[in-house]
């Protein structure tokens, strides 16, 4: 957020011994008025070097290095000024804001308290107070001093921002806004109160709105890094981080050194599957600002997407020593990097230090609920739902997130109806901030089995690469895939890739190449001779180097049900396991969960009946066509009534020799990023199984989608 300090006050004259020097800094002063720069320095100068302890010549010093960048040595001079026995209160304030602006706050803190006690009626002193606290994380007391600001200078614009940043980072969104509205009311071409509307207007759940601020504010300064910043925030949002991405680099044509714009970048480049772009970006901006959280964090989720997790779990813990206005964030990465690689205990350690950083913090709340199984008396449930009914969480995606993690308490708790109430809000605000047609998408799948005949394969047989390296298991979210994958990868010639996505990524730069300007399925129709075992070549270029020495590496991600037939063309010796789970069990389990990353045919039910429908006649399609020896299928439904049958047939289907770790899957440490992680951390479950029933009555728009309306 954009914030606006008083400017640095040089006093006038005072009468003090030494006329003589007084006068010369009065006349330093003037010169300094008149844009002299380098006389007012030099007399200032003179007199230091006669009387080293004189405050006015010190403090304007001090206000001209800050001037022309030179923090470090504007706060030696200031500090000197303000050991004065009777230095004025604006030193202490304008010492305030530059050790703000250094990162200095406790320092800050203490310059702008002795700042107002030594003159309550100092505008300036309670304004920079109140942004070092608001930096501080002490969000009561700067509004505190925010608000006597106003009472004191109601038509002061800057203020009504700085306050409108406290009140958002309380949550109380709608009184946020009202101040910056009344910032450009009162300075209509304030970029910086355009700029925080931003993401407030994002927050409130109108991008649309939001992006319109942003181009107001560039309009007011073209230069105004934070705009730039918070709209590339609104396109992540909507999952277009091509477009975030274009935002963030017009900031850098003009600011190639801006930390911010560079951290913000790495997390757009993360979004794109673009790891190493995303790491070297993450590194720049921590070179550029060392102390920034921002930055640190940007840097440990570059590392943790790479899978270096142990250096991601050091930058986390640095990250959270360090000054933010999100003070928690640092700790919920490092939880969430601790729940992956299956740390629980230390993760909910974790949750529960951030917990005390910031109570509010949806995003712990959200992780934090997975990690538990809820009673009906539990008092968490208590602290969320007064989170929601208290009207301090305003963020659209932050009352989102709260409502999955109260319907997943509900649901453990055994009340449906609530659960189900909350389940429901959730999914239709998230459904609303998305585009999705799901009849559009019906066609869709439908046209990927007509694009994929059988003759096709016969045309294209012996094209592509013959590599028997990767195993892929696809399905549906949801359907047990990760536990799939966790059974092969605990064989010690497997290795567990995770969810890559280096085949849909593949379709879309073909799809993007000036010769194949054509959709999937429709660019299979122009496959020459040669291009299957490019394709394959390509694949195996990017995962070989995930784990040397493996005899298979397993791609688990469950959306390569899409693109079987086009595996099968490029790969025709890797082998596909479609894993299959109860159509109900299955799309239930995908309406309770907020994915992090897009599915969007899961926050409605008749949407995800439908499309469920779609996909099952897509995977018979499969079946039908693709060869028996290279895609199987498994319930998942068997696996936990038999684990060993099931484990056994899936080893054998991959040419491996039976390991009885195959059975031992939950006591594997490998890291684990799906929304299963915590249930793969644990024996077979069979608890899973038929677990729609009870819930019957709540899902009628998904068993009518299904045509299951009349199941028992």
């Amino acid at each position: 957020m954009s914030r606006k300090p008083r400017s640095p006050t040089p006093p006038g004259p005072r009468n003090q011994q030494g006329i003589g020097l007084d006068e010369a800094v009065a006349r330093a002063q003037a010169h300094w008025n008149a844009g002299q720069t380098d006389q007012a320095e030099l007399l200032c100068q003179q007199v230091l070097a006669v009387w080293p302890g004189h405050a006015d010549a010190s403090h304007l010093l001090g206000v001209i290095a800050h001037a022309y960048g030179n923090l470090d040595l504007a706060l030696d001079y200031l500090r000197r000024a303000c050991q004065a026995p009777r230095a004025p209160a604006v030193y202490l304030s304008n010492l305030a804001e530059m050790c703000r602006q250094r990162g200095l706050l406790a320092e800050g803190e203490t310059a702008g308290r002795r700042a107002v006690a030594l003159d309550a009626g100092l505008i300036g002193g309670w304004n920079n107070l109140g942004i070092v606290l608001q930096e501080a994380g002490k969000y009561e007391e700067s509004l505190a001093c925010l608000e006597r600001v106003i009472a004191l200078s109601p038509d002061y614009a800057e203020a009504h921002n700085n306050l409108g940043n406290t009140l958002n980072r309380l949550g109380r969104l709608d009184r946020a806004q009202g101040h910056y509205q009344r910032a450009l009311a009162l300075k209509p071409n304030y970029a910086e109160a355009h700029g925080n509307l931003v993401k407030l207007l994002n927050d409130l759940g109108e991008p649309d709105e939001a992006l319109i601020s942003a181009r107001r504010a560039i309009d007011c300064n073209p230069r105004h890094g934070d705009a730039y910043i918070n709209a590339a925030a609104v396109e992540i949002a909507r999952g277009r981080h091509a477009e975030a991405l274009r935002w963030l680099d017009s900031l850098l044509s003009f600011a190639p050194g801006h930390a911010g714009a560079l951290a913000a970048r790495s997390g757009a480049l993360k979004h794109l599957n673009r790891d190493d772009e995303a790491l070297d970006s993450a590194r720049r901006a921590v070179a550029l600002a060392p102390d920034n959280q921002e930055a640190n964090n940007a840097l440990g989720q570059a590392l943790q997407a790479l899978g270096r997790f142990e250096e991601a779990l050091t930058v986390y813990e640095r990250s959270a020593t360090l000054p933010s206005l999100q003070p928690e964030t640092a700790l919920v990465n490092k939880a969430v990097l601790l729940m992956e690689v299956g740390r629980t205990e230390e993760a909910r350690v974790t949750f529960d230090q951030a917990l005390v950083v910031n109570p509010r913090s949806t995003a712990v709340w959200f992780n934090r609920a997975d990690l538990k199984t809820f009673k009906a008396d539990d008092t968490e449930i208590g602290r969320m739902e007064t989170l929601l009914a208290s009207g301090d969480v305003q963020s659209r995606c932050d009352r989102m997130s709260l409502h999955f993690a109260l319907g997943k308490a509900w649901l453990d708790a055994g009340d449906a109806d609530r659960a189900f109430a909350h389940l429901g809000q959730g999914n239709r605000m998230k459904r609303a901030a998305i585009s999705f047609n799901a009849e559009a998408s019906v066609r869709w799948l439908d046209a990927i089995a007509e694009a994929f005949p059988a003759d096709l394969f016969a045309r294209h047989a012996g094209g592509g690469e013959p590599s028997d390296l990767p195993v892929f298991i696809v399905g549906i979210p949801r359907s047990g895939t990760t536990l799939l994958e966790q059974i092969l990868a605990s064989h010690s010639q497997v290795h567990g890739a995770g969810e890559l996505k280096v085949v849909s990524r593949m379709v879309e730069q073909a799809m993007g190449s000036d010769h194949r300007p054509l959709g999937f399925p429709q660019l299979v129709s122009s496959l020459l001779p040669g291009d299957p075992a490019r394709m394959g070549r390509h694949y195996l270029a990017a995962v070989s180097a995930l784990a040397p020495g493996s005899r298979r590496v397993v791609d688990k991600m469950p959306a390569n049900f899409l693109y079987a037939g086009l595996i099968h063309l490029m790969l025709p010796n890797a082998r596909i396991i479609h894993c299959h789970r109860d159509p109900v069990d299955t799309c239930l389990s995908c309406y309770t969960k907020l994915f992090s990353d897009e599915q969007a045919f899961t926050y409605d039910q008749a949407e995800l009946g439908r499309f469920y429908r779609g996909y099952e006649t897509l995977m018979a399609h499969w079946r039908a066509v693709l060869p028996p020896d290279r895609f199987i299928e498994v319930e998942y439904e068997q696996v936990v009534a038999d684990i060993e049958t099931q484990a056994r047939r899936m080893i054998a289907f991959s040419g491996l020799e039976w390991q009885d770790s195959c059975l031992e899957f939950h006591k594997s440490r490998r890291p684990v990023k799906t929304a299963s992680v915590n249930q793969v951390r644990q024996p077979i479950y069979r608890g899973s199984v038929g677990r729609w029933k009870p819930y019957e009555r709540h899902l009628g728009p998904l068993l009518a989608a299904l045509e299951m309306a009349n199941r028992g």
